[in-house]
């Protein structure tokens, strides 16, 4: 997810939608609100105003606390080493007790040996010892207290998003393409899959080939189908949407993803058209929300990509593009997907991004969100544009801003109202990442990437459908 270009944004429409903001409910509705985001009427959706927090951290409405969880160089691991840095995509899972296991990423992509707070490398859990990056697993109570936190996986690299599956373990996607050399033994830019309670599932990691070699954003696991939604965020060319399809009498559950051959299913690149049959070349030539593509897939070449990009081995009219395509969520029967925003490097209109769904009933995309360029991303109230997201279980979207400027945690109603749910008073800018709900709804956890600080977010929580 770190990236230099600003993904900065208004909350507003595409063009035939005027300057309203045009965003979606529970269900994926399309509902217009207030010409952007700040002039939506208060108290009309959310929980009121931010209160500054003395501590310097985070603000919250008023009625709601945090509690750090995890704090990069000052908690601890239970093998005794500090917390790893820079954290991003993370999944939430239901312990025994009634509280919560959160596996998180931690998007380091310098060598072991020169990173100040790496991923410490335990025995039998190391994919590379050339590399810094992985997971760690923070366990708390029902409340979002921290109990423990230990290592998951070690020795990959830029591990950024990722995604839950049907069978409570989480995919970590390495947002890289470097092969072995300067230091590092094994190549990268691979999926591999952290089971957050059985560590002997996680010994000797092994990356899932058959999903691919590319900059790996998220994943998402269509629970029907057992097929998987992987986004890439890349350019020169721009990134692809891609869809490993599960071979015939694949069943899906602990362990299955790893047991499978480097060619097995088939990996296949998004190509849309529109209503008329016209190929699509970018997803950045939509402008008006409610515009829909019908979905094709055509199969990567080859999924390794030792010598090409998989992104690179297709010709001009056979996938459709997008600048950054990051966060995804499963939810309503399909995958919501971003893509962070479009400059000079994309055909059609620039924006500050774009919010997705994928139906794989219909085999088709449809645009749901648009954010228009922002001019002034240091103005309190102009949320920026989507990077990480989740569907709340309150209702409506939850959305994590990276970008330039002030940074909040965004809450969307069903009804489509924008409400600052947190911001970032580190002082540094740096983007929220890995929202994500206990169980039971009463705690949001979210971490703010740098340094790499976990909080765990209670209050009055209500129905935002």
């Amino acid at each position: 997810m770190t990236e230099g270009l600003s993904r900065r944004g208004f909350l507003q429409a595409g063009a035939a939608a005027g300057a309203g903001v045009v965003l979606l409910g529970a269900a994926g509705d399309l509902l217009l609100t207030a010409p952007n985001a700040a002039a939506a009427p208060a108290g009309s959706a959310g929980y009121g105003p931010l209160v500054p927090d003395p501590a310097g951290r985070l603000a919250l409405p008023e009625g709601f606390r945090y509690a750090v969880v995890t704090e990069a160089g000052v908690t601890r691991l239970e093998s005794g080493e500090p917390t790893p840095s820079n954290h991003d995509g993370a999944g939430a899972f239901k312990t025994k007790g009634g509280g919560t296991a959160i596996v998180y990423n931690h998007e380091l992509s310098s060598p072991f040996a020169t990173t100040p707070l790496p991923v410490p490398h335990l025995e039998g859990l190391v994919y590379d010892p050339g590399s810094a990056g992985g997971c760690t697993v923070v366990e708390t109570d029902r409340d979002g207290n921290r109990l423990r936190e230990y290592v998951a996986i070690a020795g990959t690299v830029q591990n950024c998003a990722g995604g839950i599956t049907p069978w409570d373990t989480w995919l970590t996607c390495e947002e890289t393409e470097v092969l072995a050399g300067a230091g590092r033994t094994k190549d990268h830019g691979y999926v591999f899959e952290v089971d957050p309670f059985d560590m002997a599932a996680n010994r000797d990691p092994q990356p899932i080939k058959a999903l691919g070699r590319f900059a790996h954003e998220a994943a998402v696991v269509d629970p029907k189908s057992g097929d998987i939604l992987l986004t890439e965020d890349a350019d020169t060319p721009n990134g692809l949407l891609y869809r490993w399809a599960a071979p015939k009498g694949f069943k899906g559950g602990k362990g299955a993803l790893r047991k499978l051959g480097p060619t097995e299913g088939e990996l296949g690149a998004m190509r849309c058209t529109d209503a008329a049959g016209v190929f699509i070349d970018d997803v950045s030539r939509a402008t008006a929300i409610g515009t829909t593509y019908k979905v094709t897939w055509t199969p990567v070449p080859d999924r390794d990509a030792r010598t090409t990009s998989t992104r690179k081995q297709f010709g001009p009219d056979q996938v459709t593009r997008g600048r950054k395509i990051e966060g995804a969520w499963w939810g309503d029967g399909g995958a919501y997907v971003v893509a962070s925003y479009a400059r000079t490097e994309s055909p059609g209109a620039a924006h500050d991004g774009q919010v997705w769904f994928y139906d794989p009933k219909r085999s088709t995309i449809t645009l749901k969100v648009r954010f228009g360029v922002n001019p002034n991303p240091d103005q309190d109230g102009a949320f920026d544009g989507p990077d990480n997201i989740t569907v709340s279980p309150w209702g409506g979207l939850i959305v994590a801003e990276d970008g330039e400027g002030v940074q909040h945690l965004v809450g969307v109603s069903g009804k489509g109202e924008p409400f600052a749910l947190a911001r970032n008073e580190l002082g540094n800018g740096s983007e929220f990442t890995g929202p994500v709900f206990s169980h039971d709804k009463k705690v949001l956890f979210g971490s703010i990437q740098t340094p790499g600080i976990m909080f765990a977010i209670t209050g009055p929580w209500k129905n935002q459908k």
